[in-house]
């Protein structure tokens, strides 16, 4: 069975999880045991009774009203996109007169009018914009000395790329970028979406490094995704990330991406009242022929009380895109794991918490967490962001209109860094596909000199000797390192995901004490989705709590990795929905074997008495059959791929 078989048959039963997932957080929530959305948008989908095309679609469009902007990723002709001309974008009921009509259609078998969610960009805004103005030395054309220092007149301040010990840093916690580019590599013939509120594509530090084919404006619906003008530059958002990926190198202007001769193309999606299922959807579903990767920095509310994740068609994309992109190698979705610090858990995002996508963390210059990160078991790796008390040890990018700044900061600033490692890795090796991206991060991240300021997560060790942090998955990723993996990669065996088994007995949770459930599985020993190496690990769970913030879940290996699921979240006052059949994910028992008893905890973290119950938990195992680096010759017996492939073999020869 091919993994992208195995990867579609699972879709029907994500897409069920998140459509029936209770979420708090109001308007933001998904909907279970909810009164129903706070606001409707001018929006509708439109499901046709048999695949159409665009211009009998159009023509339906028009003839009530609409504008069809065309149809949506994976649906085949039958599903579009129609936006009412005259309803405003946003209203607190439900237009039925507009639905009816479009329902009277013959064609038309069903018209949902779209509900209006919030999302937010993660990065601290600085209370006065950070713009510098530059004296532009351009020198387009001129080659590039990958044996030399980058002349960009910011780059001495890109501590993240060359740590010198600048504003206190330790010397040589960076992305090691100089290491990919000693080799020749520097991206190019890879294309990285910034999905955001824009992108100012005539920065003379990123004009002849975007891709204006792969780019598109979902919130004007046209081919120009330039930032809306504002007073407090709110919409520079996009630009900076682009900066960090593929800012020119050598023209006298700004710094240097990380992957400066790569493409950028910009998605803006991110700048309107209320989002819906349907921009987030044809967002990531936009050219993924033409986009290699897909950069996000943003997501549900960062308040500590919200739990929320994609829709329907939002998921159907980003499943699509992984099956389905880059001509069947698979789109590499990369996400900003949060911003809402130690009262927030980003296993409640189901955009970073999903395994389709890579959830990156940041760290500050002197190896510390930033105060505003936050932590969960679903995190793969850290890049680095701003968090230190001198506000210039932020990113420096580029800016809006032509300027450049030294304060980006955020989760939103760490993931375009891992966007541009991997587009690195891509030019070193075209042929990965987007599991082999996760693996080559599992496999060459470092814990260098990183540590949770707090001393609350320690490194641990997994049972196949993978080290790993909650707050920073498997550390720093090391561009280097990946890069020259990536040269003598072969591609993993085929995924395949075993439902290992379920309790559906709901349990009272007693104040003061544990409850713990059991699951024994073979991981489908014997069938075709037989799971021998491990992956991503789902616990699929329904619960309620008096307090659902004090609610803590921890989920324990055969091998004894024990992976805090769900942590406290101090602002969640949710008495009433809980959680529904909500995915947790962890990666921390990567490469373990899944074979054994498996142990969920459930308890109360809190002064105050508190009551609630455990109602179904299912084991969702995804991995591979075979062995996944039985093909490759490890350069160093101490290397993490090394002692990995010498686990599974000592376990195959008992």
């Amino acid at each position: 069975m091919a993994a992208a078989t195995c990867s579609w048959l699972l879709a029907p039963f994500l897409l069920l999880h998140w459509a029936t997932a209770g979420a708090g957080g109001g308007a933001g929530g998904l909907g279970a045991g909810l009164s129903g959305p706070s606001v409707f948008t001018s929006s509708f989908l439109v499901r046709f009774r048999r695949g159409v095309d665009n211009a009998f679609a159009h023509d339906v469009a028009d003839k009530y009203g609409f504008d069809n902007l065309g149809p949506l990723v994976g649906a085949d002709g039958h599903e579009y996109h129609f936006k009412h001309r005259t309803l405003p974008h946003a209203r607190t009921r439900r237009s039925l007169t507009h639905t009816r009509a479009l329902k009277s259609h013959p064609a038309v078998h069903t018209a949902v009018q779209q509900p209006g969610f919030k999302r937010v960009k993660r990065g601290l805004r600085p209370a006065v914009p950070a713009i510098h103005g530059m004296k532009f030395d351009l020198k387009v054309g001129e080659a590039n000395r990958i044996d030399e220092e980058p002349t960009d007149p910011y780059f001495p301040m890109q501590w993240y790329l060359k740590n010198t010990g600048q504003n206190g840093g330790k010397v040589r916690l960076d992305l090691n970028v100089q290491a990919a580019w000693a080799q020749g590599i520097t991206g190019k013939n890879v294309t990285t979406a910034i999905m955001d509120d824009g992108v100012d594509y005539m920065h003379p530090d990123l004009k002849f490094n975007y891709n204006a084919e792969a780019s598109y404006d979902f919130s004007s619906n046209d081919p120009f995704p330039y930032p809306r003008y504002t007073d407090d530059w709110f919409n520079s958002h996009g630009t900076r990330c682009a900066g960090e990926v593929a800012a020119a190198r050598d023209n006298g202007i700004c710094g240097v991406g990380v992957a400066y001769d790569s493409k950028i193309a910009g998605i803006r999606m991110l700048d309107q009242p209320y989002m819906t299922d349907l921009i987030e959807a044809n967002s990531m579903g936009h050219e993924p022929h033409k986009i290699h990767i897909y950069s996000a920095s943003w997501g549900p509310t960062d308040d500590g009380k919200t739990v929320d994740g994609p829709r329907n068609a939002t998921m159907r994309a980003i499943v699509q895109g992984v099956n389905e992109g880059r001509n069947g190698l698979g789109n590499i979705y990369v996400w900003a794991s949060g911003d809402g610090g130690e009262e927030d858990d980003c296993n409640c995002d189901g955009y970073a918490a999903s395994m389709w996508t890579i959830s990156i963390n940041s760290a500050i210059n002197d190896g510390q967490n930033a105060h505003y990160d936050e932590s969960c078991s679903s995190t793969l790796a850290s890049t680095f962001s701003n968090g230190a008390k001198d506000p210039n040890t932020g990113v420096a990018t580029t800016d809006l209109y032509g300027k450049c700044t030294t304060t980006h900061s955020g989760t939103s600033a760490a993931a375009p860094e891992a966007a541009g490692v991997f587009a690195l890795a891509l030019e070193a090796n075209p042929q990965l596909t987007w599991r082999d991206i996760q693996h080559l991060t599992v496999l060459t991240s470092k814990r260098n000199s990183l540590f949770d300021a707090k001393n609350r997560f320690h490194w641990t060790m997994n049972g196949v000797g993978l080290e790993f942090n909650h707050l920073f998955g498997f550390g720093v990723l090391d561009a280097g390192a990946m890069v020259t993996l990536s040269k003598q990669w072969h591609a993993v065996p085929p995924r395949y995901h075993c439902e290992a088994g379920e309790l559906t007995q709901p349990q009272a949770i007693v104040m003061g004490r544990s409850l713990f459930w059991e699951i024994k599985t073979d991981a489908c020993k014997g069938s075709d989705t037989e799971v021998n190496y491990l992956e991503h690990v789902q616990a699929v769970i329904s619960a309620n709590a008096s307090r659902r913030g004090d609610l803590e879940l921890f989920l324990t290996s055969p091998m004894g990795t024990k992976s805090m699921i769900l942590s406290r979240r101090a602002n969640d006052d949710d008495h009433r929905d809980g959680f529904t059949k909500w995915p947790f994910m962890t990666t921390h028992s990567w490469g373990e074997y899944p074979q054994g008893t498996w142990k969920l905890e459930a308890r109360f973290n809190s002064p105050q008495t508190r009551h609630g119950n455990l109602l179904e938990w299912s084991l969702v195992l995804h991995g591979t059959k075979e062995a996944p680096y039985r093909t490759l010759h490890p350069s160093s017996p101490h290397s993490k791929l090394a002692i990995v492939k010498k686990a599974h073999e000592d376990k195959k020869m008992k």
